[in-house]
Order: structure tokens, then sequence, then C-alpha cells
């Protein structure tokens, strides 16, 4: 006699955010995600986010497009789990189950960041690495990422690149990993990609000026799918042509920017 079928589990929606945040200006949500993604945002009742307050601001804005299934006061959203202020590499791991339990028990799940595509430069990988260890069907939709949209403005070598993520903030040891990514970047013909905090975009491209060499070129994207978008890209010498031209180094303390080398 043939057992009970199994129960049917819900999958790990990967939903892409719009690149605005923090920027003062708010994009049309129809204009950076496509309708099938705002469409079947609207049907979640289940969230996993980098921030609360910010997955709802996204569900209020997709609500004017396509009404929410659930009221949003009756949406399940929960935070991924920070990391401790002082832990170091080897603290244990957080317990993602209880994220996951929704999934288990039949239910769709939407994972989204603050910005851009969950799991790439956030740490919704982490999740997503349990969903695949939970056998959850994991779905990501598509939607901007900066650090592609970025990549294929530059101009740069855009078949083989790495994310290097921050830089140091301390001098010294940003201008050592400057040189030494500069110094990888030669020897594999390979762009490197970093980020930085908006307020502090303007010193590191400084920093970059200062410690690349003059035929490494250089490619700056900021505020990307944003009306006041731009991408910028040449050599080190011709940047430093250009000091004194504050539209070719102001980059502001608003506009979340992508920074790409390739050396020559």
């Amino acid at each position: 006699m043939p057992g009970p079928a199994p129960a049917q589990v819900g999958r790990l929606l990967l939903v892409p955010n719009t690149l605005d945040l923090g920027s003062g200006v708010e994009v049309p949500l129809d204009q950076v995600l496509p309708r099938a993604v705002i469409e079947q945002a609207a049907g979640l009742g289940h969230w996993v986010a980098e921030n609360a307050r910010s997955a709802r601001a996204l569900l209020k804005r997709v609500d004017a497009l396509v009404p929410l299934a659930l009221p949003l006061q009756s949406i399940q959203i929960q935070e991924l789990p920070r990391p401790r202020k002082g832990a170091g590499p080897n603290q244990a791991a957080p317990d993602l189950a209880p994220l996951l339990a929704p999934a288990l028990a039949g239910h769709d799940i939407g994972l989204v960041s603050e910005a851009g595509l969950p799991g790439v430069a956030d740490p919704g990988a982490t999740l997503v690495a349990a969903a695949h260890a939970a056998s959850l069907v994991v779905e990501p939709l598509a939607g901007p990422s900066s650090l592609l949209l970025a990549l294929a403005g530059s101009g740069l070598n855009g078949q083989s690149f790495a994310f290097v993520g921050y830089l140091p903030i301390e001098a010294t040891a940003r201008a050592a990993r400057i040189r030494e990514l500069e110094a990888l970047s030669r020897r594999q013909g390979q762009t490197q990609i970093a980020i930085e905090t908006p307020y502090r975009n303007d010193a590191l491209l400084a920093a970059l000026l200062e410690h690349l060499q003059p035929g490494t070129r250089l490619a700056v994207a900021s505020g990307l799918s944003l009306p006041q978008g731009r991408c910028s890209s040449r050599s080190v010498a011709a940047w430093r042509a250009l000091r004194g031209h504050a539209q070719a180094h102001a980059l502001g303390d608003r506009l979340p920017a992508v920074f790409l080398f390739l050396a020559g």
C-alpha cells in the first residue's frame, strides 16, 4: 500500500530591489523591475529581508502597481541575523532554520536586499546556501545589479573580473590593498570591482587616483538606474588631468558608486 504523498514545500524567491536607496530619488518601480517580478512580489506573504523597514517600503511601492495579496501588516517579514560586533571569524553560524520554516510548511518566501540582487555583495547568500542544504528550490528573479551594470558600462574586461568588496579605510592599508589588486589585475588581465559607503566615495576615488599607475584604466559608475546616474571610464592619467574639474571628480555623499580598474 503506497504511503502518503510527500508534503509540498515552498520556494525561496530572490526578489531584486531598486538601486535608489538613500539617494533622495524614487525611481518608478516598473522602470527597473519586470512586471512579472512585481506580480510575484505582490503575492508573497512571507519575506526574509536585510532590513524589514526597507522591505516594507518596497512592498508599498509594489502595492501601488499590483495590489498585495495580503494587507501589509499581515505579511511576515523576518530579518537576517546581523553579525555580532567584535565577533571573530570563528563565531558560530546563526541558525537560519526558523527563517526557512514557512517554505518547509508549503509557502513561498521572498528574499530581498536593501538594493539590487539578494546574495550578490549581500548577506543573503547565507540563507540561499541554507535553502539549498534543505533541498528547497531557489529561484532568482530578474532585476538590477549595480555591479554588473557598472561592469557592462565600464568598457573593461567583462570576461574576467573579481568583486573585492570594501577596501580598507585606514590610508596605509588602503594604499597597500590598491597596489596589491592592481598587481593582480596586471598578472591576470582581470577587472577589479570595489564599492564604498557613499559618504566615502570621494575619498576612495582620490586614493585610487593617487596609488594606481597612470596607464591603469579606471571606471566609476554612480547612481545607476537614477536620472543623475553616470558611468565614466578613462586612464588614471586622464583622470588626473581633469583635476580641478568638479564634474569629473566629485561624487557626493548620497549616491552609491562602483569603482572598477584594469591594469594595462
